[in-house]
């Protein structure tokens, strides 16, 4: 368990920290360690960060394709540009619990506002019989019964990565991702029941997986505004 120790006795809210990301731009890397910092260590009193790294394709564009940049992604990152009133997108961007904004490698205010978050109450959200099986990953969520004003999104991420960059801003430099999104998916109309789901991986991102485990992450959002009510997450191996 991550963060173990700090946590031995300490109930945490579970609070979801998204990080848009490129393997092209020189900025990122910073945000892409703290990142990991935050999920590794678990420094934040009262809250259990739940990190995901999404990385985008408009810098693909500019010497190295980022070989986890999604197209959905950048459509994501676009749609929460929106919602904050941006004028544009940017990397590294953290978003968290879909309510706050942030410069992604702001140590400081991403630590004030992931302590915000872990202040609020959120709804309970369960896992249940996750497994993956042919490529996909299958599992039922358990949630609260607000499925009328919610929507379920859920995201399967590559425990952890390692990436030799050969061009681009941060040529010559190896880079290393945790929770590392493959593939991102709204799900049903009240999927939080216990129905059985399934979230296939593009035959593309099953070929370039590594060998290790996966990141099974759901999270409810208001439907108007897009704010994280409630998120889980599990391991899931692939042995």
């Amino acid at each position: 368990m991550r963060g173990k120790a700090a946590a031995a006795n300490e109930v945490r809210q579970p609070v979801l920290v998204e990080l848009f990301t490129s393997e092209g731009c020189s900025s990122c890397p910073p945000a892409d360690a703290l990142l990991a910092k935050l999920d590794s260590a678990q420094p934040i009193p009262g809250a259990q960060v739940i990190v995901l790294s999404e990385h985008v394709t408009y810098w693909d564009h500019q010497g190295w394709r980022d070989p986890y940049s999604l197209d959905s992604i950048t459509q994501r990152q676009k749609q929460y540009a929106s919602r904050f009133g941006l004028d544009d997108v940017y990397t590294p961007q953290a978003v968290v619990d879909g309510s706050a904004q942030l410069v992604g490698s702001d140590g400081r205010g991403l630590a004030q506002a992931v302590t915000r978050a872990a202040a609020a109450p959120k709804a309970s959200l369960n896992i249940q019989d996750a497994h993956w099986d042919n490529g996909s990953v299958h599992f039922a969520v358990r949630g609260d019964g607000t499925e009328s004003k919610t929507t379920l999104v859920a995201a399967v991420a590559e425990d952890s990565v390692q990436s030799s960059v050969a061009h681009g801003e941060n040529a010559g430099k190896s880079l290393h991702h945790v929770a590392v999104v493959r593939v991102m998916q709204e799900m049903g109309k009240g999927s939080d029941d216990g129905r059985a789901l399934t979230l296939k991986l593009p035959a593309g991102g099953q070929s370039g997986l590594s060998s290790g485990p996966l990141r099974l992450v759901v999270f409810l959002t208001d439907r108007h505004n897009g704010h994280v009510l409630a998120v889980a997450e599990q391991t899931i191996s692939r042995s």
